[in-house]
């Protein structure tokens, strides 16, 4: 592959630009499969998706299907999901509990540790063959942080608490609104596809930018429904907190919020019903955490991005986001609600409402985002002509806004990194 110059990265210009070439060209996605999915921490499931002895799900991480489950001894695996037999997938469900996993190709068999335990025509095999080593194979790292699984392909990858860096304070921040420190994936995964390339993505999920331009029906739903917003009379949103780099790729917005948060600040839309609800849970957190961790958790959203491709929402509800590229120009992106484990039914329906109500597919935010991503690839296509996009916002100042796009210049370096070997001198 041609090395072309991807960024211009140049502080004492006060200039930072990405190659619209990064976007549309087919050949690079082999590229960041090699240099950067197959290299780096990728989410891969959440401890509650197992909690029982015998657990499973599958589903596709960095291309290749994944069975996340809990074995009978109760410890959590990450095995790739093919026989090893012909390569057949050996679990073809969402999701289940079982002892065994048995590929319906040749009913070779398999314990839920990964051990061989049937295989038809056993003493057809030569002598010497050992069934022991055809188990099934394992990814080769699977380590986790408060719940939160990641895998590796690279055996020789620094460890997930190093890769995490900064990025573990903001998911302490999410974990520490449960009581007990249990969080749960709940029930239910939103699914679709995005006919753009996976990056717009990532720097559109911190990007605070374009909320207002984007996604003014929202505001006007929430100032409608007696939600105290003020409207700019421009198009864009006064700051309201920071963008702010955290390491190894990983950036996050940390926000004021301007509208409510179902775990601990009321607005008019949850209904009455909630209200004292939430009231108690803000008390709580302050009782439990202190007045400022309390209060920051109460009063602050954030948009947290982990390089590559796990974005984690908190704000009008916590989302966990993930998504992989099919082409250079589609990718598919699951979602889940995430929450405390112990919180109240009317809690939880304040939270899944506003779950759906902002990041659902069918609800304010999404489809806003989904088309303007779309519209925005389309117009890449004239990359020869019109080669880069500016990501300069905020480059002349110390102090980084959430309108602002440190975070987006962040994993745009990181990529490039990984991607060219080079390093660039901006540190804003």
């Amino acid at each position: 592959m041609t090395c072309k110059r991807f960024i211009i990265d140049d502080p004492e210009r006060m200039l930072f630009k990405v190659s619209r070439s990064v976007f549309t060209r087919p050949e690079l996605l082999e590229k960041e499969k090699e240099t950067i999915f197959n290299q780096c921490w990728i989410y891969v499931g959440h401890e509650s998706e197992v909690t029982k002895k015998g657990d499973f799900v599958t589903r596709n991480v960095a291309g290749r299907p994944i069975i996340f489950n809990r074995d009978s001894s109760g410890r959590v695996h990450a095995f790739l999901n093919t026989c090893s037999h012909r390569g057949a997938l050996v679990c073809r469900e969402r999701e289940g509990n079982c002892k065994t996993f048995r590929c319906f190709y040749h009913a070779w068999t398999f314990s839920n540790n990964g051990d061989t335990i049937a295989i038809p025509g056993e003493d057809s095999y030569p002598p010497g063959w050992d069934k022991s080593l055809m188990g099934l194979h394992s990814v080769p790292r699977l380590e986790s942080y408060r719940g939160f699984y990641f895998l590796n392909f690279d055996k020789h990858a620094v460890s997930l608490d190093e890769y995490l860096a900064g990025a573990k304070e903001y998911l302490d921040l999410i974990v520490d609104q449960s009581e007990t420190g249990d969080m749960e994936i709940i029930q239910g995964t939103q699914e679709y596809d995005m006919k753009a390339n996976w990056k717009l993505l990532v720097e559109n999920s911190f990007d605070d930018y374009h909320v207002v331009p984007t996604h003014i029906t929202y505001l006007d739903y929430l100032k409608d429904s007696g939600v105290e917003v003020a409207l700019p009379k421009g198009l864009l949103m006064p700051a309201h907190g920071i963008g702010k780099p955290l390491g190894n790729g990983h950036a996050v917005i940390d926000n004021k919020t301007y509208r409510g948060r179902p775990i601990a600040r009321w607005m008019p839309i949850y209904g009455e019903d909630a209200k004292p609800v939430i009231e108690e849970k803000r008390k709580e957190l302050v009782q439990r955490l202190g007045e400022e961790k309390g209060m920051r958790i109460a009063e602050t959203n954030r948009n947290l991005v982990i390089f590559p491709n796990l974005v984690i929402n908190d704000g009008s509800s916590i989302t966990v986001r993930t998504f992989y590229p099919v082409s250079y120009n589609h990718m598919k992106v699951t979602a889940w609600a995430l929450g405390p484990k112990e919180e109240s039914p009317e809690a939880r329906r304040v939270r899944l409402d506003s779950y759906l109500t902002f990041y659902g597919p069918g609800g304010f935010a999404t489809p806003d985002d989904v088309e303007a991503l779309e519209v925005a690839q389309q117009g890449y296509e004239a990359y020869q002509e019109v080669e880069w996009s500016d990501i300069s916002r905020g480059l002349h100042k110390e102090e980084q806004l959430n309108t602002d796009e440190i975070h987006l210049r962040t994993f745009w370096r990181r990529w490039n990194e990984l991607m060219t070997g080079e390093t660039t001198p901006g540190t804003n």
